[in-house]
């Protein structure tokens, strides 16, 4: 059975994922409607509104009514989101709605079911474990950005797509949602202990949330983008990083749950978002080739795969692995700040003709975070 849920899992969030492969539609969406490049990224950064701010509730949905109803319910909303952002192409009001607005709910439903059921299934493995149940999440891009790119260039509209996509997520999402269970004799999560307002004030809770917000935005900003970073690449090129970028998230998210199982969560949040730093300041060294932008986006994804696992590992390591659900929604809310850079980004290119200045002011912001945590690394010796 424990097979059967990380299986599950996977291909929840191989479907769940599938908004990072928003980058490959953009420049086709930009000429279709006659939009800028700032304007074709607001369904991507209301979806990351919409997503972190359900996920504060849907944490209590899934103690409440159980994660198989949780996930069919939010696999149905997330699916219905896409279908009606095909209707885009006459209104890109539908795009909005459909891609940002109820995907973005769906997405928070369900996306706390495999990390809540796979962390109780695996208690001693949270990172690891982790990493793997939302790898998907990461991975799923690499597989929609591709063949969303091999359609597209047989002339097939970005909202055409959208109902395709949408319609084979909600049946996926559906059938992965029956498999998903608590362990035998697993009893319902005992009510928060700690109010919500003691958890959101803790020090630690703070701390986690800034640096997951910086890590975020670094990561929305290449992922939203990624077509646009090198000025001269091609169609497939741009493509390929992006499916770059998803493998590498996916591989990230298990190699870092790996590492963090392994070492002081301090250092490893700390050794992730320098990293993040590095690469940003590194940016316009790198990108000035295609070869550069598929280095680029590699790197890039692979950092950014970490985030996604180990502030959840982080989580459970204080407060416990019964409150996951309920506190790693408020974490996760870093998302909605987060979902500001790739409108940050896009705001600088249709100035600027260039990315160096967001990915500069991304990078100083990752350093305070560091900063942060050297002077307060006894705090988070889990």
């Amino acid at each position: 059975m424990r097979i059967m849920i990380i299986l599950s899992a996977l291909l929840m969030q191989l479907c769940l994922g599938a908004t990072y492969s928003w980058s490959v539609y953009v420049q086709h969406i930009k000429t279709i409607v006659g939009i800028s490049q700032t304007q074709a990224q607001i369904p991507f950064s209301i979806f990351y509104f919409v997503f972190p701010l359900t996920m504060i509730f849907s944490g209590t949905l899934v103690d409440k009514y159980g994660p198989r109803i949780a996930a069919i319910c939010g696999g149905l909303l997330f699916g219905s989101g896409w279908l009606i952002s095909s209707f885009g192409i006459d209104n890109f009001t539908y795009t909005i709605l459909g891609n940002g607005i109820i995907a973005g709910i769906g997405a928070g439903i369900a996306y706390i079911v495999p990390i809540s059921t796979c962390i109780k299934w695996f208690p001693n493995n949270k990172g690891l474990v982790t990493g793997i149940a939302v790898a998907g999440f990461g991975g799923g891009a690499a597989l929609i950005s591709t063949v969303a790119g091999y359609l597209l260039k047989l002339n097939m509209t970005p909202f055409t797509l959208f109902g395709y996509f949408g319609f084979a997520f909600t049946v996926l999402i559906v059938f992965s949602g029956f498999f998903m269970q608590n362990p035998p004799g697993f009893a319902k999560a005992e009510t928060l202990k700690l109010k919500v307002r003691e958890v959101i004030t803790d020090n630690r809770f703070l701390i986690l949330y800034f640096s997951m917000f910086t890590g975020l935005a670094a990561g929305f900003a290449v992922n939203a983008n990624i077509k646009e970073l090198y000025s001269d690449a091609t169609l497939m090129s741009g493509v390929s990083a992006v499916s770059f970028f998803a493998l590498a998230n996916a591989a990230g998210r298990v190699l870092w749950g790996s590492i963090f199982d392994r070492f002081n969560s301090s250092t490893v949040i700390q050794l992730n978002l320098l990293s993040q730093a590095i690469l940003l300041f590194a940016s316009p060294f790198i990108l000035t080739s295609s070869t550069g932008l598929q280095i680029f986006s590699l790197i890039a994804g692979f950092n950014y795969g970490g985030v996604l696992v180990i502030y959840a590992g982080s989580v459970a390591g204080i407060w416990g692995a019964d409150k996951v659900g309920s506190i790693y929604g408020w974490m996760f809310s870093a998302n909605i700040p987060g979902a500001v850079a790739p409108l940050f980004a896009g705001f600088f290119f249709d100035l600027t003709g260039s990315f160096t200045i967001p990915m500069y002011v991304i990078g100083i912001i990752i350093l305070i975070a560091i900063v942060t945590y050297r002077l307060n690394k006894n705090s988070f010796i889990t």
